[in-house]
């Protein structure tokens, strides 16, 4: 499953450097497919949304960081663990319920992200 900020989070900044795949974004900050990954042209994702990798999409959360769930792969194929969540000093990084996938799935979006 991806990984979603809390409203605890204190806006450290401490995850977003972390993200293998450019998957935090400030709060207000327009997010891109494009930011820390191997894609170019155009590029569907996985629930479906379809773009130029260039182009920005409205920020998730304009008041804390985010984490766009198209873009986090909870660091598989890249470390143990999800990054994020071991960094953030208030334990505001944390399974998102809403968009549970198996190991495979992230692996295949992973994949998917840095062709």
């Amino acid at each position: 499953m991806a990984i979603k900020i809390t409203d605890d989070c204190i806006n450290c900044g401490a995850c977003e450097p972390e993200c293998p795949n450019g998957a935090i974004y400030a709060g207000g900050d327009e997010w891109r497919f494009s930011y820390k990954t191997s894609l170019s042209g155009t590029f569907t994702s996985k629930s479906g949304l379809t773009s130029n990798v260039d182009d920005g999409h409205d920020a998730v959360s304009n008041d804390i960081y985010y984490i766009v769930t198209d873009k986090c792969t909870e660091c598989v194929g890249f470390h143990e663990e999800p990054q994020c969540a071991s960094v953030c000093p208030v334990d505001c990084c944390l399974p998102d319920e809403d968009n549970v996938e198996s190991k495979e799935e992230l692996e295949a979006k992973k994949n998917s992200l840095h062709p």
